[in-house]
């Protein structure tokens, strides 16, 4: 293992500054929805769901993961490199982001949401993301696929939304 080229502090520094929301990819998939005409059917960071989905659409009961590659272990050229520095740590890292993100899909599809991952080398070819967005975006679900609670909500369900008169 080499030494690192920071001391503690500017590591500290450079750590923090890799963003964990809004990151190029997100935006570019935030873009395509919003071309497709799904802009003001989702929210961002679904922060009372399992796994906190990049992208929410509430009363669709589907979410849109946004995933980079590398840190979540795709099996592209970006996700199969492997750092030299610490590797075991790296390794150990990526396993644990792979097992969360396989609980947390397991857990939205239980409580009857669709989910779709997005790989971040999936952004470069804009008409392939394009088409995997719609496909996801259009499918239909049928009532009778969830079972409703005491409530006649299901689990992890979004609020019902109020509609005001004559408008």
């Amino acid at each position: 293992m080499r030494a690192d080229v920071f001391d503690a502090e500017k590591r500290s520094a450079v750590m923090r500054a890799v963003k964990s929301r809004d990151t190029k990819p997100e935006l570019v998939v935030r873009a395509t929805v919003r071309a497709l005409g799904y802009g003001r059917r989702y929210r961002i960071g679904g922060a009372k769901l399992p796994g906190k989905p990049d992208l929410a659409f509430g009363a669709m009961r589907r979410v849109i993961f946004v995933h980079g590659c590398f840190w979540h272990g795709h099996d592209c050229k970006r996700g199969a490199r492997q750092p030299k520095d610490n590797a075991a740590y790296w390794r150990a890292k990526v396993e644990r982001n792979r097992a969360r993100d396989a609980a947390s899909i397991a857990a939205l599809k239980a409580a009857g949401w669709r989910v779709l991952v997005v790989w971040e080398c999936e952004i470069k070819e804009a008409a392939l993301l394009t088409r995997k967005l719609t496909s996801f975006l259009r499918k239909t679900q049928t009532r009778n696929s969830r079972a409703p609670d005491r409530a006649g909500q299901t689990p992890l369900a979004p609020p019902k939304v109020r509609h005001r008169p004559g408008g």
